[in-house]
């Protein structure tokens, strides 16, 4: 796959969809995780995007679990200088902790990321969610002395309000420290109306790269669930369906459904493709289980919706 575009005002360089790494020590184990990243990496893709904190929900996993999973088959294909490595610090590891990026956490929590990589460097290291009570400016401080030693090279923003986005802008730029190069929102063909309401005009004022997560909406734009029985099919359901089973989440799949049919192609990669064609949108992550999936994403990239889909899937998820 020779496509390839831009990571904001970077030099990275990315096929504009990410694996999304928190699949690893949850739903994969290593070996499976394995197969899918080499499945992944043939294809033509390099961006692989987790966490310090991932898969710290699975009952026994203390978190870094995805991470080392990474790490160990980066060591095992000796393609590190192949592969834009993103992690995210600041999250939680438990129900009960809370969000931290004061700098000496950010300090010590690089080199656990680096040693579980196995890399002296990452890409992208990201603001997993934001710590209100730390000064945007001692975070900032934290990551442009981890750029200046060449443990990270960019830095970016996932779950961070728009006023405190805009605060750490202006501060990197008032002291002349490395910005944020990318912003990482919940965004989908759903959960449209916080990103366009609260943060499309900010990515576009500065240039930021913007890599949604839950593209696929938890696998409820998928293709998987078209009535009410196809819930029971799935162990996540449940939960899929208490959030976006209600009239205007089944108007979305309906159409969704009829332009893949029109297309000869899947649900997942037209909820995908509909991302790509959106202007401020840089590379989508999503994750998969099986091979399966993975030919999806090459459909989606292949994939361009005319402007009478691109209306429909418009109005049918209209907020």
């Amino acid at each position: 796959m020779d496509k390839l575009v831009a990571f904001g005002n970077t030099d990275l360089q990315i096929v504009p969809l990410i694996f999304g790494g928190n699949v690893f020590g949850w739903t994969l184990d290593e070996a499976q995780s394995f197969g899918i990243l080499d499945g992944f990496i043939d294809l033509g893709f390099n961006a692989i995007d987790t966490a310090n904190n991932y898969s710290h929900w699975v009952p026994g996993n203390q978190g870094g679990e995805s991470e080392t999973i990474i790490g160990n088959w980066i060591k095992n294909k000796g393609n590190r200088d192949d592969v834009v490595l993103m992690t995210k610090v600041g999250g939680r590891f438990g129900y009960d902790s809370k969000p931290n990026t004061k700098g000496s956490y950010i300090k010590e929590q690089v080199e656990f990321s680096l040693k579980r990589l196995q890399t002296d460097y990452i890409d992208l290291y990201q603001t997993h969610y934001d710590d209100s009570s730390t000064t945007v400016e001692e975070t900032l401080r934290a990551y442009d002395d981890l750029i200046k030693e060449g443990k990270v090279r960019f830095i970016g923003a996932s779950n961070i309000g728009t006023d405190r986005l805009i605060e750490s802008l202006e501060t990197s730029s008032k002291y002349g420290l490395n910005q944020y190069v990318s912003i990482q929102p919940e965004y989908n063909l759903y959960d449209r109306e916080n990103y366009e309401i609260a943060y499309e005009a900010t990515a576009k004022q500065f240039g930021l790269a913007v890599i949604p997560y839950y593209s696929l909406a938890s696998g409820f734009l998928s293709g998987k669930y078209l009535n009410d029985s196809d819930f029971s099919k799935s162990a996540r359901g449940e939960g899929i369906q208490k959030k976006y089973w209600n009239e205007r989440g089944k108007r979305i799949v309906t159409v969704l459904n009829e332009v893949a049919s029109s297309y000869r192609t899947s649900s997942s990669s037209v909820a995908l493709a509909w991302l790509l064609a959106q202007p401020t949108i840089t590379a989508p992550i999503a994750s998969a289980t099986n091979e399966s999936h993975l030919h999806s994403f090459v459909s989606a990239l292949q994939l361009r919706l005319g402007e009478e889909a691109l209306a429909k899937l418009d109005t049918a998820s209209q907020y």
